[in-house]
């Protein structure tokens, strides 16, 4: 093949590549003929505006008082758990439990702790909320105390965003050899 010849050939091929680039434009919208359907395909984002998170009332909050050998009980405040996470299946599980230490006054010796042991929890039902819900403990029979972890409520269903809010109730077992004093302790929710 002579030298004329193969330059052309290539001169050829380079057309060929250049008309292929030309043909791969965007696609067009689509032609269909009369009474039929046309579809064009949309897409959208549903985002996801945050996550699982819980809101707890600001302490310190009083239960009130009462002797040794008595129970002292109150709410505690509203408990918000917020699924904001557009979650195929969005459940959780708040769970609660009383800080090591248990309650204590003056110096914290033995006599001036309260042990987590005597402290007892009770949700309640939800006061508000949406998709499945389940209290931990419906009512004061079903309290349990606070010295390990306790379900306080949970979303056993549903999809997308929820939330759920409650009002529990703690109690606290006064031991007979409780001193007088002010006694301090945490009450500690989370969610997962």
């Amino acid at each position: 093949m002579s030298k004329s010849r193969l330059g052309i050939c290539l001169t050829g091929a380079a057309a060929l590549v250049a008309a292929m680039v030309v043909v791969a434009l965007p696609a067009q919208a689509g032609t269909c003929p009369a009474s039929t359907t046309c579809p064009t395909t949309v897409t959208f984002t549903v985002t996801a505006p945050g996550g699982l998170t819980i809101t707890v009332p600001d302490g310190p909050i009083n239960l009130g008082s009462g002797a040794p050998g008595t129970q002292i009980g109150g709410q505690l405040g509203p408990v918000t758990v917020s699924d904001q996470r557009a979650a195929l299946t969005a459940t959780w599980t708040a769970t609660v439990i009383a800080a090591t230490g248990g309650f204590t006054t003056g110096g914290g010796t033995a006599p001036e702790t309260i042990p987590t042991s005597d402290a007892l929890y009770w949700s309640g039902p939800a006061t508000t909320g949406t998709g499945t819900l389940v209290p931990g403990q419906t009512n004061a029979a079903a309290a349990q105390t606070l010295n390990v972890s306790r379900t306080a409520f949970s979303k056993t269903t549903g999809s997308g965003n929820n939330s759920a809010t409650w009002n529990p109730t703690i109690l606290i077992n006064v031991p007979d050899q409780a001193v007088a004093g002010v006694y301090t302790g945490t009450v500690n929710h989370s969610v997962a």
